[in-house]
């Protein structure tokens, strides 16, 4: 089971660019297979991309076919945001400059 990053204010789900298996950049969701992995790297990692608010974020499970579908509903594009509200249905917004 994939475990992700949700801000406990917005529901946002933690995205930015990551390496694929074949060595390729793209605009996902970042997210460990593993709770104890999660756990023991999250604050690290989010201190790596200079994210205001670590504190804010918290380890979240999906299931694997929803963190696929997030990653669908991002289109590869940084500008897109993705949310997770209690619905359990993925939220898309445009990143306001």
């Amino acid at each position: 089971m994939p475990y992700v990053l949700k801000h406990t204010g917005t529901d946002q789900i933690f995205t930015c660019t990551l390496t694929n298996h074949y060595g390729l950049a793209y605009y996902g969701v970042k997210f460990w297979m593993e709770l104890e992995e999660a756990e023991e790297q999250y604050i690290a990692f989010l201190q790596t991309y200079t994210t205001p608010e670590t504190d804010q974020w918290q380890i979240y499970a999906l299931e694997e076919g929803e963190m696929k579908l997030c990653n669908v509903k991002l289109k590869n594009d940084p500008h897109l945001q993705i949310f997770w509200p209690h619905t359990r249905k993925p939220d898309v917004r445009k990143l306001v400059n």
